[in-house]
């Protein structure tokens, strides 16, 4: 890392502020040939993180922008290397003539999540902490956001290192076994090492066990809306999230594939899922549609059955209901209250329906059916301090140190011999370090940094 690059760390759209990065060996000295403080100060000579009013030139001596400047110097700063910042006027044109101006002096151009990486490999921050960033960039509601901003300050690499030091001693106890063999290990400190190795497991799980909640906050519950045609099941996905996302006319199988668009209810994020409408048809694109349909019912984690209140129960209601995989959550929204009912609430009853009647058209009854789809949803903390895990890459290593310390105590309850306990430890230990990122793969750590925006 003895380049020193720059990017945009500010959207490309029009707006008040827009800041170009810098970090690398040269960046307070690109920042002194370029910037031009009001009072006369060389950047070099200022206070780490001290805003500088001054003038931003080219090369050639032409004003580009007025704007602010600050450096940081190594090790304090994001990156852990000497960075300078440019707080400009927010016109995507200054910016990126700033930047060029910055290339023009030897700096390059920033790859995707550099900063970041930058800053994971210089020891500000660990891998979970790196990742914690793109979530908390990427988070879609308030506890999401909450959850990554845990996660930043380091909760996960908190909780694991009462485990990882745990498991350390063993293994030093175990290594000084196998090389002085003519020792003993008595039965005190066997049952004291199981009761480590126990505590390092429970500790697992119970991380582990958050993964599930962790899952629904990051990417939300599919919620598939189901029925017949011409129920109102677009009007009712454009009523949820508030603008017309899906077309809707008077014309059943307009809708012939599916769409899916987010929604937060009840602070939970909902992947609602707008589907054909099922029935029996000899159109092939509209079969291609109901087969989507019945794809997005199977992996639904709650379903809406959208039932025309202003027309007779008809079979194809029946059959859409009878569609719901036994256990998903369902509730029933009976449509279009607005008009005249053709529905009474006893035959709904006889067919076990939990429902909800609504008009998609003037919103009446939709704040109801919004608080029972809050009580059907999976509880999720609404408070969380970093103690869900979201990421599946850490899921994937803490099971697979979670396993190879249930082996290790089955090793140990059967007597086997100490090495076979050692190999298994040792396996638990790099599967934590691969999710704090002290054990490094440098396949794991490229795809991480993939997923980040440029100028982070």
């Amino acid at each position: 890392m003895t380049d020193t690059i720059a990017a945009i760390a500010t959207g490309v759209e029009v707006a008040a502020i827009g800041i170009v990065r810098v970090s690398g060996p040269l960046a307070i000295a690109v920042a002194d040939k370029a910037f031009r403080a009001m009072g006369g100060a060389r950047m070099k000579d200022t206070a780490d993180r001290q805003m500088h009013y001054g003038e931003f030139r080219g090369k050639s001596g032409g004003l580009l922008d007025i704007c602010m400047c600050m450096v940081s110097r190594a090790p304090n700063s994001y990156t852990g290397e000497d960075t300078a910042e440019f707080h400009c006027h927010g016109s995507p044109v200054v910016l990126t003539e700033v930047l060029g101006e910055l290339f023009a002096r030897g700096v390059r151009q920033a790859l995707p999540g550099e900063f970041t990486k930058r800053a994971f490999l210089n020891g500000r921050m660990d891998l979970t902490q790196a990742e914690a960033v793109i979530d908390l960039i990427e988070s879609e509601t308030p506890g999401a956001a909450k959850n990554a901003a845990g996660q930043l300050s380091g909760t996960v690499a908190k909780r694991l290192a009462p485990v990882y030091d745990a498991l350390v001693d063993i293994m030093a106890h175990f290594h000084a076994v196998i090389d002085y063999p003519d020792e003993d290990i008595d039965d005190f400190k066997m049952n004291h090492y199981l009761v480590g190795l126990r505590g390092a497991e429970e500790e697992l799980t119970r991380m582990l066990e958050t993964h599930e909640s962790g899952k629904i906050m990051r990417s939300g519950v599919p919620t598939a809306i189901i029925g017949r045609p011409n129920t109102g099941k677009s009007s009712l996905l454009n009523a949820l999230v508030g603008y017309d996302r899906a077309i809707v006319t008077d014309i059943p199988g307009t809708t012939r594939d599916t769409i899916e668009e987010k929604v937060i209810v009840g602070g939970r994020l909902l992947r609602i899922i707008d589907t054909a409408g099922l029935r029996k048809t000899d159109d092939v694109v509209e079969n291609l549609g109901i087969g989507r349909t019945r794809d997005a019912i199977s992996g639904a984690g709650l379903v809406i059955l959208v039932i025309d209140g202003s027309q007779p129960l008809c079979d194809e209601d029946r059959e859409a209901f009878f569609a719901v995989p036994v256990g998903v959550p369902y509730i029933a929204a009976v449509n279009k209250c607005d008009l005249p009912s053709a529905v009474g609430n006893g035959q709904l009853q006889a067919m076990g329906l939990n429902f909800f009647r609504i008009s998609a058209v003037t919103e009446e009854g939709l704040a109801e059916l919004r608080n029972e789809i809050k009580t059907l949803l999976p509880k999720v903390a609404a408070d969380p301090h970093g103690e869900i895990i979201t990421n599946a890459r850490q899921a994937d290593a803490i099971l697979r140190a979670r396993t190879a310390i249930g082996q290790s105590i089955t090793a140990i309850e059967e007597s086997v011999t100490p090495d076979a306990v050692l190999m298994e430890v040792e396996s638990a230990l790099a599967a934590i370090g691969e999710v704090t990122g002290s054990v490094m793969r440098e396949d794991i750590v490229g795809r991480i940094f993939e997923r980040f925006c440029v100028g982070k």
